[in-house]
């Protein structure tokens, strides 16, 4: 069997919808997270707990996604992912207690990390460089539709029919993908399942982990990205309940967020064509670096407000659609071999980071204390990384020019 190339839109469209599968996921629930509390008799630190777990699941699943994408073909995993996304999302809406609910989380996590990391390996299979990097351009502008649309839909449900219907909403959007992935979407590898054995599967994560050019391109992802997943689990209990919102005005207001990355998105287009991918990224940081600033002064002089949450956010997002694109495909791009496990593994670091992000934040307790202080360390965090990777570029390159001179 041979691989078959998709057209760029083609690519871009089901990469689009796979990407957003755990996005859409997370903020649909959001607006529902002060009512379940209320729902299943429990407290706020519990209800956080369900999203964490829904992050630990996609975090790790991805490491087992990415290999099994290699080994049996994008199509065939997909599939099974989105199976185990649909019961996880069935077992939530059923939930009889919070136990249930808290497992459906995590079943839903698993299922739903197939999205990303299948997205960007269908991408590195078939395009390089300028390509690539314009496909992920389109893949965020895309991504920016689902979930700014996605809290306000969710918090409608939630006051019109109640909190399982967030989750019936998820079972209509596994199924969609599903149809989608099984009409339309080509394969794009030559399946080969040695790389699902444990040798080969630890032999290419150990060839990622050794390489500084993707840990450093990760781990700006990671503080880029990972900020986003981390706030998530604050931003529902700073606005609901400090700010005052309902739970439809909260999700109304998440279009604020998601309009930053689409605005992002299509700027970074008519930057990137007149200043390159790389000037985009140190313009993506200055905007990261900037909004982090913001919060760092807004949390302790300013009282929480509509304004004061929101505007740094959607200037940290803004400069989030910079930076993905180019660091996502420049930290992909030496392992064409193992684009499944490289595209894992750079989405649990990614997630991992959101992970980590919330457990910090529940530490904390105060919602807004902590958004004050794990989102501007995210920041830094995706700063300081981008001149490690600079760095790795530069040592990469030398090695490449002495090897050239030796074999002349």
């Amino acid at each position: 069997m041979h691989p078959e190339k998709m057209t760029e839109r083609r690519t871009a469209l089901i990469g689009a919808l796979l990407t957003t599968l755990g996005p859409i996921s997370m903020s649909l629930y959001t607006p529902a997270m002060p009512a379940l509390v209320h729902a299943f008799d429990t407290n706020d630190s519990t209800i956080k707990l369900t999203l964490s777990l829904y992050f630990g699941g996609f975090a790790f699943a991805q490491l087992v996604a990415g290999p099994l994408a290699d080994a049996f073909g994008r199509r065939v995993a997909t599939v099974l992912f989105l199976s185990i996304y649909l019961a996880g999302s069935l077992a939530a809406a059923f939930a009889p207690g919070i136990e249930w609910l808290l497992a459906g989380r995590l079943i839903q996590g698993i299922g739903a990390s197939v999205g990303v990391t299948v997205s960007r390996a269908i991408v590195r299979d078939q395009f390089v460089g300028g390509e690539a990097a314009r496909i992920m351009n389109l893949i965020g502008i895309m991504l920016a539709i689902g979930p700014a649309m996605a809290p306000t839909i969710g918090g409608l449900a939630l006051a019109v029919f109640g909190w399982a219907s967030v989750f019936f909403l998820m079972v209509g959007f596994g199924v969609a993908a599903c149809l989608v992935v099984f009409f339309f979407l080509r394969e794009t590898v030559v399946p080969d399942p040695r790389r699902a054995r444990p040798g080969p599967l630890v032999k290419a994560y150990v060839e990622l982990a050794g390489d500084a050019r993707f840990v450093s391109a990760a781990l700006v992802m990671a503080g880029a990205v990972g900020a986003l997943y981390a706030q998530a689990t604050m931003l529902p209990f700073i606005l609901i309940e400090k700010v005052g919102l309902t739970p439809t005005q909260f999700g109304l207001s998440m279009i604020m967020q998601s309009g930053a990355y689409f605005f992002g998105s299509i700027a970074l287009r008519l930057f990137t064509r007149r200043y390159g991918g790389s000037a985009a990224v140190k313009a993506g940081l200055v905007m990261i670096v900037t909004g982090s600033a913001m919060i760092v002064l807004s949390v302790p002089l300013l009282p929480p407000s509509f304004a004061s949450v929101m505007l740094p956010v959607a200037v940290y997002t803004f400069g989030i659609a910079f930076v993905s694109p180019q660091v996502t495909t420049s930290g992909m791009f030496p392992f064409p071999h193992i684009a499944g496990s490289a595209s894992a593994l750079m989405g649990f670091i990614q997630m991992g980071s959101g992970f980590l992000g919330g457990i910090v934040a529940a530490l904390i307790g105060d919602p807004l204390l902590a958004f004050g202080i794990v989102v501007p360390a995210l920041g830094m965090i995706a700063t300081l990384s981008y001149f490690l990777f600079l760095a790795a570029l530069r040592r990469a390159d030398r090695l490449a020019g002495e090897q050239a001179a030796c074999r002349e």
